[in-house]
C-alpha cells in the first residue's frame, strides 16, 4: 500500500465531515491539503483575495445552514481575514478556516507570525495542530465546536508537518454530526407564559417583532396568528427582513431602517413581542424607537443587557416557535381578550388605514433637489423592486446605500441575505459568492455602492471564471456615502471621501463580463429581460444624487 502524506490524512478529515464546497486561496501552507481535498471530490471556489475567501464562506454558511469552510495560507494570508473573522463571530456564524503555519523546522521563515493571538483577538478559536496522530481528532473537534457553539475556528498546521509521510493509524475518528447531542427545543415556564398574557391584556398597541431565531424555530406562523389574536401588527429585525412579507399589517424593518410608518408604529406601541431576536442596538435604533419596559422577549438565550443597553424587562426562556404557541394556548380561554382585539380595531391599531399607509406611504418621505442627470436612489430601488422577479435570491452590503436597498417589500426571507453585524462595507461581493455557490439553480443579485464594490473588484475574475449567475447594481455616488455626507452635516472639507465616478460598466466589461450604465429607469424591464434570457454575470451601474441622504444620516448627524 503506497503510503500517504499527512496532509491527505488531513484532507480526508475534512472531506468526512460532509465538506463539499471550500474557498480558498491557495499558497505554500495549504495547497497541498487543498489539492488532496480537491481530489477526494469538494468543490472549489478559488477566489482572489483571503478576505474573500472568508466572507463568501460565511454567505455560504448563512444560505446552506451548514459550516461554512475557508483555506487562506500563513502570516499575510491569514492577516486579510482580520476583517471578516469578527463579523462571523458577532454573525454566529460556523466556519472552519484551514490557514497552514508557518514551518517548525526553520529557525527563521519570514511569514511566520503568532496567529493565535490575532485570531482570538477576534473573537474566533484557534487550534494549533503540532502533534502528527492527534490531528484528525483535533479536526474533528473544530467541527464539533463550530457545530455546538456557531462560530469559526482557525486551524494552523505547519506545512513542513503536513507534508511529512503518514506513519500513525490511518483512521479516522468518528465525524462530529455522529457525536452532536439532540437538541430538543425548549419548553416555555408555565409562570412565564402566564406573566407574559398578562401584559398582554393590559396593553393596547403591540407589535410581534421576528428575528432569524423565529425564522430558524419555524415560528413565523404562530408569530401571525398570534398578532391577528390579540390586534398587532408585525415587525421583522433587519436580518430576518421578508419574514411576514405576505402579511398586510406588517410594517416592515424594525430598527435603524424602519420607514416613516413603522418608527411611527413602533414609537406608540406599548408592547414589543421579541420572538427570536438578540435585540441589537441598531434593532431598536439606539433606544429611539423602544425602551425594554416594553419588551417582552422569547428566546432560548434571553437577555436583560445587549450591546451596553436595556433590552428587554420580560422573557420567556423558551424555543421561539413553543413559546409563541404557549400564549396561544395560554390566551385560548380567556374571553376578555376578544373584548380588547375589538378596542384596538376601533382605535386605528389594526385597520384598513393602517395597511393602506403601509402599503402605500414612501419608506422616506424626505425631498431632495436631486439633479437633472442624476437617479434618486429610492426611485431606483422602487423600480427594481418591481421589475426584478420575486423568485430571485438578493445580497444587501453595507454603507450608505444598505438603507436604500434595504427598502424592497413584498420579497421573503428566504430569498434575502444580509450580514452586518462589524459595520464593515466591502463584502457584499464576497457574499453573492458565497449565496450564488450555494444556490447554483437561483439568480443572485448584489446591491452595493461604488466605494464598497471598488474594495473587491478583482473578484469580477472569480465571477466571469467560475460563471456564478449574479447580478451586480451599484448605487455609484463617487464617494464615500456615509462619510460625505456626516462630513457635510459637520460642515467639515469632505475632499477624503469624494473619488468621483468610476465608469463602472468599462470595468465589468474589463473582467468579461457585461456592463451597463442605466442612465433610464424606464430601461429596467428591457434590461431584466435581456439578463433572464442570457443567463450570465452582469453589472449594472446607477448614477445617484450625492443630495439624497439617508434617514440614518439625517437622524444622527443633521439638527
Amino acid at each position: 500500500m503506497q503510503a500517504k502524506y499527512t496532509y491527505e490524512i488531513l484532507a480526508g478529515a475534512f472531506y468526512q465531515e460532509d465538506v463539499c464546497t471550500c474557498f480558498a486561496l491557495l499558497g505554500d501552507a495549504n495547497m497541498s491539503w487543498a489539492a488532496a481535498l480537491a481530489d477526494l471530490g469538494c468543490d472549489f471556489i478559488y477566489v482572489r483575495d483571503e478576505h474573500c475567501a472568508v466572507a463568501a464562506a460565511m454567505a455560504w454558511s448563512r444560505t446552506n445552514g451548514e459550516v461554512g469552510v475557508a483555506t487562506v495560507t500563513c502570516g499575510p494570508g491569514l492577516t486579510q481575514i482580520m476583517t471578516a473573522l469578527p463579523a462571523a463571530v458577532r454573525a454566529a456564524i460556523p466556519l472552519v478556516i484551514f490557514a497552514g503555519e508557518a514551518p517548525l523546522a526553520k529557525s527563521w521563515y519570514n511569514q511566520q507570525i503568532e496567529q493565535r493571538a490575532l485570531v482570538e483577538a477576534c473573537g474566533a478559536s484557534y487550534l494549533s495542530l503540532h502533534h502528527i496522530p492527534t490531528m484528525p481528532l483535533q479536526i474533528r473537534d473544530a467541527f464539533l465546536a463550530a457545530r455546538s457553539n456557531r462560530q469559526p475556528v482557525v486551524i494552523g498546521v505547519p506545512f513542513d508537518l503536513q507534508e511529512s509521510l503518514w506513519s500513525s493509524d490511518s483512521t479516522l475518528p468518528l465525524p462530529s454530526r455522529q457525536l452532536l447531542p439532540e437538541n430538543l427545543p425548549i419548553v416555555p415556564p408555565a409562570l412565564q407564559v402566564e406573566r407574559a398574557c398578562v401584559l398582554i391584556g393590559n396593553a393596547r398597541r403591540i407589535i410581534v417583532m421576528a428575528g432569524r431565531g423565529a425564522v430558524e424555530s419555524d415560528a413565523l406562523d404562530a408569530c401571525k396568528r398570534l398578532a391577528s389574536r390579540v390586534g398587532a401588527l408585525l415587525a421583522e429585525t433587519l436580518p430576518a427582513r421578508g419574514a411576514f412579507y405576505d402579511d398586510e399589517f406588517n410594517l416592515g424593518i424594525a430598527g435603524g431602517f424602519s420607514t416613516d410608518t413603522a418608527r411611527r408604529c413602533l414609537q406608540q406601541a406599548d408592547l414589543i413581542i421579541a420572538v427570536g431576536c438578540r435585540l441589537a442596538r441598531h434593532n431598536s435604533d439606539d433606544g429611539k424607537l423602544f425602551g425594554a419596559g416594553s419588551v417582552l422577549q422569547i428566546d432560548i438565550e434571553p437577555v436583560a443587557i445587549s450591546q451596553g443597553r436595556a433590552a428587554a424587562a420580560y422573557h420567556i426562556h423558551s424555543d421561539a416557535r413553543l413559546g409563541v404557541e404557549a400564549i396561544l394556548q395560554e390566551l385560548s380561554d380567556k374571553i376578555a381578550i376578544n373584548a380588547k382585539t375589538e378596542a384596538v380595531s376601533a382605535d386605528n391599531w389594526r385597520s384598513d388605514q393602517v395597511a393602506a399607509e403601509i402599503r402605500h406611504l414612501p419608506a422616506d418621505g424626505a425631498t431632495f433637489d436631486v439633479e437633472e442627470d442624476m437617479h434618486d436612489p429610492r426611485e431606483v430601488v422602487q423600480k427594481l423592486n418591481g421589475s426584478l422577479p420575486m423568485s430571485w435570491y438578493l445580497v444587501n452590503s453595507s454603507g450608505h446605500c444598505s438603507y436604500f436597498f434595504a427598502q424592497m417589500p413584498g420579497r421573503p426571507v428566504d430569498r434575502f441575505l444580509t450580514i452586518r453585524e462589524f459595520g464593515a462595507i466591502g463584502n457584499g461581493i464576497a457574499f453573492a459568492i458565497g449565496v450564488a455557490t450555494a444556490k447554483p439553480e437561483q439568480t443572485v443579485v448584489l446591491f452595493d455602492g461604488d466605494g464598497s464594490l471598488l474594495m473587491h473588484i478583482q473578484e469580477l475574475e472569480t465571477i466571469r471564471r467560475h460563471q456564478l449567475n449574479i447580478l451586480i447594481c451599484v448605487l455609484n455616488d463617487g464617494a464615500y456615502g456615509s462619510e460625505i455626507h456626516k462630513l457635510r452635516a459637520e460642515g467639515l472639507n469632505e475632499q477624503g471621501a469624494v473619488f468621483g465616478r468610476p465608469d463602472f460598466a468599462a470595468i465589468a466589461r474589463g473582467f468579461g463580463i457585461e456592463g451597463c450604465h442605466v442612465r433610464d429607469l424606464a430601461a429596467l424591464d428591457l434590461l431584466v429581460e435581456q439578463f433572464s434570457n442570457k443567463p450570465a454575470p452582469a453589472l449594472w451601474d446607477f448614477h445617484i444624487s450625492d443630495k439624497v441622504v439617508s434617514p440614518v444620516i439625517r437622524r444622527s448627524h443633521q439638527s
